[in-house]
């Protein structure tokens, strides 16, 4: 299997060459989709390697744990150890993934063997996995998406938003992959009373009208890392933020509409549903907002130096 040869991964306290940290194809995460992750970046700074709040990511990781009740006793800080020892022991690294699952065979869907492994991989995507990959992704410097007509949001009924488990982005994975197909970057998915929720991998922001910055509410969406972080940057620099339910047609009526996440980083909008959103460019705010959060991740904001956790100690 082609792959990169150097990576070492940390599974349950040992490192393991990439190539060895496997699981059953039979294992319960693979068949029932229990696995729960968090993926956080990895960032080159003047003190080295740094990974982007760390802290809010081992949080919602085991938030998510929590929320799909598998039983895995982890302390936080033991958690960011062994993360930034893997950060360590793959330099170049540009991305982290932490990993929950159960992985002994089973015959049920609730399991007969409760342990529950967690993987940490340090790697980078483009040069450890896209560059093996027969076909590369189209990147896009202006995104034009598609709102989702068929598929919901993830329902709270059946797994929260807020949980990063496999299972949850199957229904996305279908809408997203067709949406592809017909030439969209992304898409944007609605949720239950058809408001605006989020894109599968990304939080959206609008500008309205005013100069405000608009995204929905954290009861519908992912907590996205990113978006956190874009929320109080844009308050520190002076943005009114709002959370609230959004309409889709508010969408259009916008002067800018961008998505974040931990690889989108801030990711403007040109048009959505073929039709263009604003001037049809990259926007004011988005491009300022970008810039910030490119400064702060590379350890050149003081005010934010305290997002970052440095691999090498002082």
């Amino acid at each position: 299997m082609p792959g990169p040869v150097n990576r070492q991964i940390w599974v349950d306290g040992e490192f393991r060459p990439w190539a060895d940290a496997q699981v059953h194809v039979l294992s319960h995460s693979l068949q029932r989709g229990s696995l729960v992750f968090d993926y956080m970046s990895v960032h080159a700074t003047a003190r080295g390697a740094a990974v982007f709040r760390l802290r809010e990511h081992v949080q919602r990781f085991l938030r998510s744990v929590q929320l799909v009740g598998l039983p895995l006793d982890a302390k936080p800080a033991a958690l960011e150890a062994a993360i930034l020892e893997t950060v360590r022991r793959n330099p170049g690294a540009t991305a982290v993934k932490i990993c929950a699952y159960l992985p002994s065979i089973e015959v049920d869907v609730v399991p007969l063997d409760e342990h529950v492994a967690v993987a940490i991989a340090a790697y980078d995507p483009g040069a450890d996995v896209i560059a093996y990959k027969p076909v590369k992704p189209r990147v896009s410097p202006l995104l034009r998406l598609w709102i989702e007509k068929e598929l919901r949001n993830r329902r709270h009924d059946i797994l929260a938003p807020q949980a990063k488990v496999a299972a949850n982005y199957t229904s996305p994975m279908l809408a997203k992959w067709r949406a592809r197909r017909r030439g969209y970057d992304d898409i944007l998915l609605v949720d239950e009373q058809g408001n605006v929720a989020e894109a599968p991998t990304a939080n959206v922001f609008l500008v309205d009208r005013a100069g405000a910055l608009v995204t929905p509410a954290e009861d519908v969406v992912l907590l996205g890392v990113t978006r956190s972080a874009v929320i109080e940057v844009a308050r520190h620099d002076g943005l009114t933020v709002r959370e609230t339910a959004v309409r889709p047609e508010a969408l259009f009526g916008a002067s800018e509409v961008f998505l974040t996440g931990t690889t989108a980083g801030v990711w403007p909008v040109g048009s959505i549903d073929d039709r263009p959103i604003g001037a049809g460019a990259a926007g004011p705010v988005a491009l300022r907002l970008r810039e910030r959060l490119q400064r702060i991740t590379a350890g050149q904001e003081p005010e934010f130096l305290h997002w970052l956790a440095f691999a090498e100690p002082r």
